[in-house]
């Protein structure tokens, strides 16, 4: 008998989890827009987030070879109106204003507490751990859609000017035509299946700006401000974690982003299934 209850546990805690897992671990080939991608961990060129200086001078930020500690499961593609909309319809979410129209697009003019807020909503809805990617990690899922951000190569006198240097590459790229949020797709998909990365809506993470102090083959950290927090897309970018309108301030350095929107990363977590099984065999022990 007990062998029996052992082996119906065991088919169906397999047929239970199957679903319910396929919404955290999802397969490494594209998926449809509601889906998520596991992107399997393999080394990548990062150049590093922040202000780098060398005896009192900025410098290039190092550029680095790294791998992920584990595989990256992350949004196909950004967050949209309707599903934002869900969070605020349960009070869990800041109302924010947003275009009347699509449903399906980005939602956009959502600051850093914005996002982190529906991470926390959808964590609680899923019993999946969502959060804001880094910067690493969203440069990983990035691939050829992610800029080099190398500070152009200068040596002033007045610092200043390598910040004004910056601000002219940047100035100098080529923008998308539209401004305001388009359908998913519209900016193409890049190799590892990613929807809109680097189009005109630039993605909130969890790194906070750091200032970086370099001397020869040392490296240390002389401020962390959580309170601004790096931004990717078109090029990468700093903003003030409260500012929803990229054009009303809060950029560190550069061109502003056009809009600000965010896509999340999912943690992998045992407790789903294992809450499964066990509820499972609770049931079987009744029978």
């Amino acid at each position: 008998m007990l062998i029996l209850i052992k082996m119906k546990t065991a088919m169906l805690a397999g047929a239970l989890a199957a679903p319910i897992m396929a919404t955290v671990f999802a397969p490494t080939q594209p998926q449809d827009q509601d889906g998520a991608l596991r992107l399997a961990s393999t080394s990548f060129s990062y150049r590093a987030a922040g202000d780098f200086s060398q005896a009192g001078r900025p410098v290039e930020a190092p550029l680095r070879e790294l791998r992920l500690p584990a595989d990256l499961t992350i949004m196909k593609r950004q967050v949209t109106v309707a599903e934002y909309a869900r969070c605020v319809d349960e009070a869990a979410c800041p109302r924010i204003a947003v275009s009347a129209g699509a449903q399906d697009v980005p939602v956009v003019g959502v600051s850093w507490h914005d996002a982190s807020a529906y991470a926390a909503w959808l964590s609680r809805k899923t019993g999946v751990t969502h959060r804001l990617p880094t910067d690493e990690e969203w440069t990983f899922a990035a691939a050829e859609k992610a800029r080099d951000e190398a500070t152009p190569l200068v040596d002033p006198s007045d610092p200043a000017q390598a910040w004004i240097a910056r601000y002219e590459a940047e100035s100098a790229r080529s923008r998308p035509a539209a401004t305001a949020a388009q359908p998913g797709g519209t900016f193409g998909t890049n190799s590892n299946g990613l929807d809109d990365l680097a189009g005109n809506v630039w993605e909130w993470t969890n790194s906070c700006f750091v200032r970086v102090s370099l001397d020869g083959e040392d490296e240390r950290i002389t401020n962390t401000n959580c309170g601004v927090r790096a931004v990717e897309g078109a090029h990468r970018s700093y903003m003030t974690d409260f500012i929803r309108d990229p054009r009303s301030g809060g950029c560190a350095a550069g061109v502003p982003p056009a809009n600000l929107g965010f896509r999340l990363v999912a943690e992998p977590s045992r407790s789903v299934a294992s809450s499964v099984v066990r509820n499972v065999t609770k049931l079987l022990q009744r029978t």
